[in-house]
């Protein structure tokens, strides 16, 4: 690495002690009046929508806070001791930054406190949900429904924290029966205050409306307040994407926590012909249904498998979208579907094309052995009552088959990766309340370090043995679907109540809701948009959670590449270039949800300790063991080795770009210092 050497004021050689793991700052900043300033957020906390919708965003990116109830009435009072102290001769703030319900959230001598602590060191607040008005540097321009309706980040929003937005953002409309958001566009106040100031951050624009803020800071008094006019919640897509702005700005680019945004999707079941979804009678043809046990079932073209022009495709897919898709395989299909099976033939031939994950060799249900005599199944059991099992030796033969198949046939395969046929061996409700006994014994036996689990029914990874749960998002396209049609024929089975056809499930579930059944072209004007959506949604909130469908996806009509292509396509019209979509593989997942599950801990205990001082960040972990931690910060800081002497030793810039910023997880041994310097 090459140095570059500053002297301080102080004279004289002297021998470098090297600290590793520096960010260097600006000199202006140490010439500063010394105040130190701990990196965690204050939340006075109402209960309302647009508080939670905030602690929701630092708990997605990890960054510390704490939360007072404004409501309880045995709670900590805002006073300046509370806030500040003194540390060493130096006066310290206790919180980086305030989120507030809304500007008089708090009065009298708590206000008093607050606005005297911000000014002191410089503290920013949100005011999380408000209405223009002069109290918050507005006047009032408008106010209504925004179903619907754009947003756009002006240049002073982009400078100021979101600059990873394109420009434009959507706000929701997801039921045109429902009011879903509210707000109130403002413009600066015409009597504003001496020295105050009003900057619009994000603009909205609405039918007949006038274009107003929606998002803006008012600077007054010596404070700087970001004042949110508009209503969101936390499951709302344009809360998700302007989440990482209100942070920043809070923050000033400056926190423990980090953002990215992942997509990965699986193919499950590749090599294995999918059973398909019977039309006429709405059941699964080899599954729930039987030409041979039910007469009235015609066995047409029973089953759904990819072809070497599917292989084309996908590999074409990969190129034109810069993503990479899992191929979950079944070797044991193709051993089924003979020598020289075609997909085969295409899928090895290109097999440095797909990243490959083991889905057993034949993909049986491994759990407990089943029982079909009755609807829905139940697990078998013995003479004596006791669940019958699948058997370790079944389930060893299952893992180890598959990877040995995948090996001689020249495929690069982990075999830590383990994706059961339909999560099976883990527990299932209600039918199997806890895991096979026989499969941790199994996994560890073949070295499998992380099992596949269904975020739908597990959202938290566990331990299984000497591995870990990866839990995935199941995709509402269909396992035992390849065309439109059948996708929409069984998605108005199930969502549609027994008046209009359907199975009558949407009436039962108070988890479901009834929709009018689709007509023809339902696939791409309902059922693309809802999914395309969920999974958005997912993408934008920084869970690395993989998704997965069916090889019959990419089959005949290939209706899984509409839905990608809605994501990928709404993603590139949102976030920058500079914000790219991460595509871990199954195993880097698998780190990333370790990484974020010991940071709650970390955070949960208050095991580490950091600050600013004299424009650096310093990172101590005074827990029992080497964690890593998340550090975020503005560009241009740089890694450094100090010398006891004052000669500062600059190094390469710290951490990776992402969305204007640097950003990275550091790895600090058990009490281990990291010093971080930010550059101007």
């Amino acid at each position: 690495m090459k140095f570059q050497t500053r002297r301080r004021a102080l004279a004289g050689a002297c021998a470098l002690v090297a600290l590793t793991g520096l960010l260097v700052a600006s000199p202006a900043l140490a010439a500063e009046p010394r105040q130190r300033v701990d990196l965690r957020v204050l939340v006075l906390d109402d209960g309302s929508t647009g508080i939670d919708m905030l602690r929701a965003q630092l708990d997605r990116e990890g960054v510390p806070f704490d939360a007072i109830a404004l409501g309880d009435s045995g709670r900590q009072a805002i006073t300046p001791a509370f806030l500040a102290d003194s540390v060493s001769g130096v006066r310290r703030a206790k919180f980086q930054g305030v989120i507030v319900p809304n500007e008089s959230a708090v009065t009298g001598t708590e206000a008093t406190a607050l606005a005297d602590f911000e000014r002191e060191f410089k503290i920013r607040q949100i005011d999380a949900y408000t209405w223009a008005n002069p109290n918050v540097g507005q006047d009032l321009a408008w106010s209504g429904v925004l179903d619907g309706a754009t947003m756009n980040v002006t240049d002073a929003g982009k400078a100021a924290g979101f600059g990873y937005l394109d420009g434009t953002v959507r706000i929701d409309d997801r039921d045109p029966g429902v009011i879903e958001s509210y707000g109130y566009f403002g413009t600066p106040a015409s009597t504003l205050p001496a020295g105050a100031t009003f900057t619009p951050l994000v603009t909205g624009t609405a039918q007949n409306a006038p274009t107003g803020s929606l998002v803006g800071v008012y600077a007054h008094d010596g404070r700087e307040e970001l004042v949110v006019t508009l209503a969101a919640n936390r499951y709302q897509t344009h809360a998700l994407e302007l989440g990482h702005g209100l942070v920043t700005w809070l923050t000033k680019g400056i926190h423990l926590g980090i953002t990215r945004n992942f997509f990965s999707v699986h193919i499950d079941d590749v090599f294995l012909p999918d059973d398909r979804w019977d039309t006429t009678h709405n059941c699964t043809v080899g599954d729930d249904c039987n030409p041979a046990h039910d007469p009235t079932v015609t066995p047409y073209n029973t089953t759904i498998r990819m072809t070497p022009a599917d292989v084309q495709a996908l590999i074409a897919w990969q190129q034109a979208k810069g993503l990479k898709l899992d191929v979950v395989f079944n070797g044991g299909g193709s051993v089924e579907a003979g020598a020289g099976d075609p997909l085969t033939t295409a899928m090895v031939s290109n097999r440095t094309q797909f990243r490959w994950i083991n889905h057993t060799y034949e993909h049986p249900y491994l759990g407990c052995v089943q029982d079909f005599t009755v609807s829905p199944w139940k697990c078998a059991t013995d003479g004596y009552g006791a669940t019958k099992w699948v058997s370790q030796a079944d389930i060893n033969t299952q893992i180890k088959t598959n990877v040995d198949w995948a090996k001689g046939k020249g495929i690069t395969v982990d075999a830590g990766e383990l994706v059961t046929g339909e999560h099976s061996g883990l527990k299932t409700w209600p039918q199997m309340p806890a895991d096979n006994p026989n499969l941790a014994p199994a996994l560890n036996t073949n070295g499998v370090k992380y099992i596949a689990s269904d975020a739908s029914r597990e959202q938290t990874t566990r331990a299984v043995g000497n591995a870990v749960t990866v839990p995935r998002y199941p995709m509402n396209i269909y396992y035992n679907v390849a065309t439109r049609a059948e996708e929409v024929d069984e998605y108005n089975w199930i969502y549609t109540s027994r008046a209009h056809g359907g199975s009558g499930i949407c009436e039962n579930n108070a988890a479901s809701t009834c929709i009018t059944p689709l007509g023809a072209d339902g696939f791409d004007t309902y059922i693309v948009p809802i999914e395309a959506r969920i999974a958005y949604d997912h993408l934008v909130s920084t869970s690395p959670a993989p998704h997965y469908a069916h090889q019959s996806n990419l089959a005949e009509d290939r209706i899984l590449y509409p839905v990608l292509d809605a994501v990928l396509a709404r993603y590139a019209a949102t976030y920058t270039t500079a914000t790219p979509i991460v595509n871990p593989k199954f195993a880097e997942t698998a780190l990333q949800n370790k990484r974020q599950a010991a940071w709650a801990a970390a955070l949960r205990a208050r095991s580490v300790e950091v600050y600013t001082l004299d424009g650096k960040v310093t990172v101590v972990n005074r827990g029992s063991g080497t964690l890593d931690v998340p550090v975020t910060v503005p560009n241009g800081t740089k890694l450094i080795a100090m010398s006891v002497l004052g000669i500062e030793v600059t190094g390469g810039n710290f951490g990776d770009p992402y969305g204007g910023e640097r950003s990275a997880w550091r790895s600090l041994g058990r009490n281990a210092t990291q010093l971080l310097r930010l550059s101007s």
